[in-house]
């Protein structure tokens, strides 16, 4: 039990060498804070920092561009009676954008349609002709064979009449000889003659139908060069017909090809970025009418410095990075000008990208790493890095096996789960892979540090008040 006096410079002594006191348990604390951690550090998932070989790239400012960029103009003349669309809006592929009056293409087609009317009935009168010319020649050959079977019929009739006329001829001579002696009587010589007129008779009938037949055959004959000189001439009309109609279609097809100019339709999905014309305006043929872009393609376009051209070339990669972004979006589809700008030696490449790639719109300043080849780097796991507030940083378990935060400066992730290291870290130091679990660990570890040094400052106020009342 220590007296008053004592207690008194107890007091004094322990308002003198507080923090001393604080500090020497502090120490001891820190001392033995390995010690006691031991196993909990043992349970941290740590790695090493490590240089591993990467792709290296050349980090360059690029731009974003549409693909598709264009001026719609009009391909007629006349009056704007209709504009579908302003700057800024959307516009759907195949929508109509601009109307121009149609009234003069709407009377050409109209003529147009007319002569192709009128041409239509030309080939079908031709192709009447014709067919009444093939009627007439298949007609005119017809008389033609039935004259030909009739001349051979009447050629066999008068060769028979001339053979019964010779012979009643004979009988007559006969008979008239005998009458003339007064042999046969009158009656028997005018039957001898009568036969023999009646045969000449049939003969010269013979004759007449043969004759007849043969001038049959002549007409016919002139019907059929008629028919063919006419058939020959149909088809001449009709070729000519066939030509008119074919000029006549060419006309109406440009005549609607005109009439559709009259309406601009939007080549594809865009947005209207500047309109050239206002309502009733006069436009003719090639005027300006709307400016869009699409947003559904884009590429980037850089400048590449000569120094690095050669080694761009020959990789033929690269990555897209935009704002924030630390993994970038690769591409090996690089076009490659083959030509330096005049004035800063500088080569232009662009980047094509496909359509997975978001949040791109024309005009955009993005970072473009081109891949110049291989080096090694100071490169962790993406999951050991700890972002606090404005800070970033690696939790570092140092000789001690105590970890701490520590500011670093990331660079580019490598793609394999990993990000480059440019400055704050060592190669072989080892860090903890779960910046989570480190700083749970270090609260703990100063919540009981806090708590020891409270519980020393209220045993010693506990010891001072207690010899106070027993004096």
């Amino acid at each position: 039990m220590l007296d008053y006096q004592s207690l008194i410079i107890l007091k004094g002594n322990f308002n003198m060498n507080h923090f001393k006191r604080l500090s020497s348990v502090g120490i001891f604390i820190v001392v033995a804070l390995p010690f006691v951690l031991n196993a909990e550090i043992a349970s941290l998932d740590t790695g090493i920092a490590t240089l591993e070989e990467v792709v290296d790239y050349q980090m360059l400012d690029g731009q974003i561009e549409a693909v598709n960029k264009s001026t719609v103009s009009a391909q007629t003349a006349g009056v704007i009676s209709k504009l579908g669309y302003d700057v800024g809006d959307i516009v759907k592929k195949g929508s109509l954008i601009a109307r121009i009056s149609s009234q003069n293409q709407k009377s050409g087609v109209l003529e147009a349609k007319a002569g192709v009317g009128q041409a239509k009935a030309s080939v079908s009168g031709a192709n009447a002709s014709i067919s009444g010319a093939v009627a007439s020649m298949n007609e005119a050959k017809a008389t033609i064979a039935r004259s030909a079977a009739t001349i051979a019929q009447a050629k066999a009739s008068a060769k028979e009449a001339q053979a019964n006329y010779v012979a009643a001829r004979s009988e007559y001579d006969r008979v008239k000889g005998l009458y003339a002696k007064r042999i046969l009587t009158k009656s028997q010589f005018e039957q001898a003659e009568a036969t023999m007129r009646s045969s000449l008779a049939r003969v010269e009938a013979s004759k007449a139908s043969q004759q007849s037949a043969e001038a049959s055959r002549v007409a016919a004959i002139s019907r059929l060069n008629s028919a063919k000189a006419a058939l020959t001439s149909s088809k001449a009309n009709l070729e000519s017909a066939k030509a008119a109609l074919s000029s006549s279609k060419a006309g109406l097809s440009k005549a609607g090809q005109q009439l559709g100019y009259t309406e601009i339709i939007a080549p594809y999905s865009g947005i209207v970025v500047e309109r050239h014309v206002e309502l009733g305006e006069v436009v003719s043929s090639g005027s300006p009418i709307m400016t869009g872009i699409s947003l559904q393609e884009m590429r980037a376009v850089a400048n590449i410095p000569q120094r690095l051209f050669n080694k761009v070339r020959e990789h033929k990669s690269a990555k897209l990075f935009i704002e924030g972004d630390k993994v970038g979006f690769p591409t090996n589809d690089l076009t490659f000008f083959p030509y330096a700008d005049p004035s800063t030696n500088a080569f232009k490449v662009r980047l094509n990208l496909n359509s997975s790639v978001k949040g791109l719109f024309p005009g955009m300043f993005v970072k473009i790493g081109l891949e110049v080849g291989k080096e090694k780097h100071l490169v962790v796991p993406t999951t050991a890095i700890a972002y606090r507030s404005e800070v970033t940083g690696i939790y570092v378990i140092d000789a001690k096996g105590v970890p701490s935060l520590r500011q670093v400066k990331l660079g580019l992730e490598t793609g394999n789960g990993k990000i480059r290291i440019l400055a704050g870290l060592d190669n072989g130091e080892t860090i903890a892979l779960d910046p989570v679990h480190a700083a749970v660990y270090l609260k703990d570890q100063r919540e009981k540090k806090n708590q020891e040094n409270t519980e020393e400052e209220e045993s010693v106020e506990a010891a001072i008040e207690e010899t106070g009342a027993d004096k």
